[in-house]
């Protein structure tokens, strides 16, 4: 006489993992879909989705394309992980597994090279600095990106305040017609903290010889292993606090 065996296959995920899964993943699903929503508003607002040539027409880093590639990133991972765990999709949640291995794994990658060519690195963000020092007044989003750089690290440039000298609005040459001339941007002055305004003009004819005044403005070395700029006040170059207008 032969015996039936009877196989009873469980449940291949707990319904506590499975829960708890599905929840984080859609957390990160409406995170990454807020982002991608922000970044396409922004490029609407600028008439680049009207316009898609427009794209490419910026000189320096649309801060936008942050927003679009996170917010694409996080969408899609949080979309497979959030469906894979309710559904119990193996391949799904096999994509959303690799998908994130490959994220560390490029992110590891990335640091061990910026460490061995941490020259090149260097000489590659003094040429992105520069660029978007070019196309300060392009697009205001890379304007307060650099802006809020410049007040947060206490920074003027990359090396200092001559850096501007590549924008067509703060250089000295004789030929420029702007206001502007051989300024810097306002995020540059070292701000008096009993002031509650802001002095947008605070950078006005700050790079003309023979300016008197009685605030500096911040000057900066790139450290060599990152992006941070160390601070340092100028003894030598200064911004004049005075509201009137130069004659």
């Amino acid at each position: 006489m032969t015996r039936k065996h009877h196989h009873f296959k469980g449940a291949e995920v707990s319904c506590c993992v499975k829960y708890f899964l599905f929840g984080f993943n859609i957390i990160f699903w409406l995170l990454g879909a807020a982002f991608l929503a922000i970044g396409l508003w922004a490029w609407a607002e600028k008439g680049v989705l009207s316009n898609l040539s427009s794209i490419t027409d910026l000189g320096g880093f649309d801060p936008v394309w942050l927003f679009i590639v996170v917010g694409g990133v996080m969408f899609v991972l949080g979309f497979a992980g959030c469906i894979g765990a309710l559904r119990e999709n193996t391949f799904l949640l096999k994509f959303f597994s690799v998908f994130l291995g490959l994220i560390f794994f490029l992110e590891l990658t990335a640091g061990i090279l910026a460490f061995v060519f941490k020259d090149w690195i260097k000489d590659q963000l003094n040429f992105f600095i520069n660029n978007n020092v070019k196309a300060y007044r392009d697009d205001i989003d890379l304007q307060n990106l650099i802006d809020f750089a410049q007040e947060y690290w206490s920074c003027c440039g990359a090396h200092g305040p001559d850096d501007w000298n590549l924008n067509i609005y703060f250089n000295c040459t004789d030929k420029n017609p702007s206001r502007e001339r051989c300024g810097v941007p306002f995020s540059c002055c070292v701000k008096d903290p009993a002031e509650d305004v802001i002095n947008t003009q605070c950078g006005y004819d700050v790079r003309l010889q023979g300016v008197s005044s009685t605030q500096t403005v911040a000057t900066s070395e790139k450290r060599h292993n990152g992006l941070v700029c160390e601070a340092i006040n100028s003894n030598t170059t200064l911004i004049s606090t005075d509201n009137s207008m130069p004659g």
